[in-house]
């Protein structure tokens, strides 16, 4: 195996994908990266058996063959190299050593036979749809940010893609908080499909998307999804688990409806938060005529209080919540106009855009 590529041309995708690639590893093969060339077509392979990236860039002249390489190591090479710089990179089969030459650098990589570097299974596809890269790269940042992290709930520990006719849903729910977005498009399954995404796979898929229009093609089978875009290719093993009825917990019968400011509510609440209890991030907001005032204190007896003006006519509430969470809610909010809808003080907050009803935010309230 020998080619030679540009730097540029080759770290832009070998960055893409290294991000699977686990620092710890029970399995030494799986710190590697699978480079294969055939046909003057350069393919880059990473897993960690439940994500897979592949990368695929065409090269003007080179002699096939295929090596697995320290992934991160090569990385590291390219980036530290200077711009517009050419590598040629070369196996040697009898010492099974890769050298990476480039004007007067020169690196020799230690190698793991192709035979160790594993696959995931062919998928067996069951539904295929595509959708504009910026459609996607919406319904993941707008929930996102609401999975859970470790949780023993391992459904949770993922983000819900819901197929059904014309309508793609991404749901993520910790279990205190919910988000959810919908987008109309052409799609027509036979019935619902839900997908939980595992939270690795989101953070790696939403790295290769822009906000382009150009098309991403979707394969689905019943444990694994499948996305090509351009020369990549992501796929990843689905979470077996049933995920919890989202629409019951979105409050429908809110009397109290606040209209407000995002970015004026959302500094508010960025400095009410800074004397908030560090640990449970409490913050008490109180509501009457036009006015929403927001008041935190902590341990230390020190206390924060911020009025802030908004459009409501109702009876007074007072209720309190996770401030992290309000400010997520309102961070993934892009119009100017946000709405809140309240009930009573045991009740959820439910926080949307004023135009766009595709975006819906629920915060569960906290005693305090």
């Amino acid at each position: 195996m020998k080619f030679s590529i540009k730097r540029e041309d080759i770290l832009k995708p070998l960055q893409t994908i290294v991000g699977v690639v686990e620092r710890r590893q029970t399995l030494p093969v799986l710190s590697n990266i699978l480079v294969v060339v055939k046909n003057k077509i350069l393919s880059m392979t990473t897993t960690d058996l439940e994500v897979e990236m592949v990368a695929k860039t065409s090269l003007e002249s080179a002699e096939d063959g295929d090596i697995t390489i320290p992934a991160r190591k090569f990385a590291d090479i390219c980036r530290a190299l200077p711009d517009n710089a050419e590598l040629t990179i070369l196996l040697d089969d009898e010492k099974q050593r890769v050298t990476v030459r480039s004007g007067k650098s020169r690196f020799n990589l230690a190698t793991l036979p192709v035979s160790d570097f594993p696959g995931l299974e062919e998928i067996n596809t069951q539904f295929t749809f595509s959708l504009p890269q910026k459609a996607l790269k919406r319904l993941i940042e707008k929930t996102s940010f609401a999975m859970a992290q470790q949780d023993v709930r391992y459904y949770l520990n993922g983000l819900l893609l819901e197929i059904s006719d014309g309508t793609i849903k991404s749901v993520a729910t910790d279990g205190h908080r919910l988000a959810l977005c919908s987008y109309d498009c052409d799609v027509h399954p036979d019935e619902t499909i839900q997908l939980i995404v595992p939270r690795k796979g989101i953070m790696e898929l939403v790295k290769l998307l822009d906000d382009s229009e150009e098309a991403v093609e979707v394969q689905v089978s019943s444990n694994h999804i499948k996305i090509s875009l351009n020369d990549f290719v992501f796929t990843s093993k689905l979470i077996d688990g049933r995920f919890p009825d989202y629409e019951r917990v979105i409050p429908k019968d809110s009397d109290k409806t606040v209209i407000a400011n995002r970015e004026t509510i959302r500094q508010a609440m960025v400095r009410t938060s800074i004397l908030s209890n560090e640990k449970y991030r409490g913050i008490r907001l109180r509501l009457q005529n036009n006015l929403l005032q927001a008041q935190a204190n902590n341990p230390e007896m020190e206390e924060a209080e911020e009025d802030i003006e908004v459009n409501y006519e109702g009876s007074e509430l007072e209720i309190g919540f996770n401030v992290s969470y309000l400010l997520d809610a309102l961070g993934a909010v892009t119009e100017d106009t946000v709405v809140l809808e309240l009930g009573d003080a045991n009740s959820s907050c439910v926080v949307h855009p004023q135009e766009d009803q595709s975006c819906t935010y629920v915060i569960m309230p906290m005693r305090l």
